[in-house]
């Protein structure tokens, strides 16, 4: 195992920049995930760790090696990546221990090698099969596997689950996370999915346009977002925002909306009465009250089941809403949304940065 240790790296392809002065400490045995929307820059960051992509400035270190210019069999990495590039024409053993084999290593260790990641990962029944007789699923656990024997310092995924189906994807999170747990290697994870980065990670990287927005442990970029991106982004459904004035009487606080709407907020979280604010609130955060809550015509009635998903027009915008309890609201409907302080995120209108 071994620490990973970006510092201000920077990568441009010509004129155009697309990581601009990353840093990031991976601890040893740390489970980070780099997430962001398409084109935010975590791919090439993954890649430019592996060696695959070179680095325009900065430095990459490696337990306490820099491997800037080291290529990537001597990184001592191993990759998994999204389209699980196996090879058709050799067995599932073969795919698993073809590394090894390349490097040298005797048979009989290899086939050792092979038989205790085949047993980590269940594929002792699948060892002679070619990868055209596998599933998706069963695919990715030998690309997996073919990572395993080389006991590498360091785990690279890129975007592994995405050609799953849903089902599958929730299965395998759970088989990536458990054998990270077991084997406690240094794992830099990439994916798109919020939900993936929040139920894996120890520490999560929010990316957005070649920066980083926020890096911290899931619950701290759920509660404690460090801007809009970062609260819209971390969650699901995303966080609702309303344009507004915050307002303090009598002892209680407010926001006052363009339209003359007033969502009220109980006790006051001590900014001063008429800042302007972008107001965030969580969809499962927004409760049912009539006497005092703010109206709002219900739009789309969405039942899943366990919750019920509620878009509402909410002094002109639209509000999303989760419930937990049975709802029987329909498309017309005038509800009353609550609001506490409590709950509530406050944003620079601005810039978007966060209002302690």
């Amino acid at each position: 195992m071994a620490s990973v240790r970006i510092d201000d790296v920077k990568k441009s392809f010509g004129p155009i920049s697309v990581i601009n002065g990353v840093s990031i400490d991976i601890g040893d045995g740390e489970f980070v995930v780099l997430v962001g929307p398409s084109g935010c820059g975590k791919s090439t960051l993954l890649r430019m760790i592996a060696g695959l992509e070179s680095i325009t400035a900065g430095t990459i270190r490696i337990g306490d090696r820099v491997v800037n210019n080291l290529q990537p069999k001597d990184r001592d990495i191993a990759m998994v990546f999204q389209n699980y590039a196996l090879y058709p024409q050799m067995t599932v053993a073969q795919n698993m221990g073809f590394s090894l084999e390349m490097s040298g290593v005797k048979k009989d260790l290899i086939e050792e090698k092979v038989g205790k990641a085949a047993d980590i990962l269940g594929l002792e029944s699948l060892l002679a099969r070619y990868p055209r007789q596998l599933s998706g699923g069963q695919r990715q656990r030998v690309a997996m596997g073919r990572a395993i024997v080389r006991a590498p310092k360091v785990f690279l995924f890129d975007e592994p689950l995405s050609n799953l189906d849903a089902k599958l994807r929730v299965q395998m999170r759970a088989e990536i996370k458990n054998l990270q747990n077991r084997l406690s290697t240094t794992t830099v994870y990439v994916t798109h999915d919020q939900i993936e980065a929040m139920t894996m990670a120890d520490k999560i990287v929010v990316m957005n346009r070649g920066n980083i927005e926020q890096t911290g442990s899931p619950l701290e970029l759920y509660d404690k977002p460090a801007n809009t991106f970062v609260a819209g982004f971390i969650g699901s459904p995303a966080m609702n925002f309303i344009l507004g004035t915050y307002h303090i009487k009598n002892g209680a606080s407010y926001v006052g909306t363009g339209d003359g709407g007033v969502l009220n907020l109980g006790r006051t979280p001590g900014m001063a009465d008429g800042t302007p604010v972008l107001f965030g609130i969580r969809p499962d955060e927004i409760g049912i009250d009539e006497q005092h809550g703010s109206r709002a015509v219900v739009e789309v009635v969405e039942p899943t089941g366990s919750e019920t998903y509620v878009v509402a027009r909410l002094c002109g915008q639209a509000v999303t809403c989760v419930f937990r309890e049975r709802i029987s609201f329909r498309h017309g409907d005038t509800i009353s949304l609550s609001f506490t302080s409590k709950n509530a995120h406050f944003f620079n209108e601005k810039d978007g940065r966060r209002i302690a």
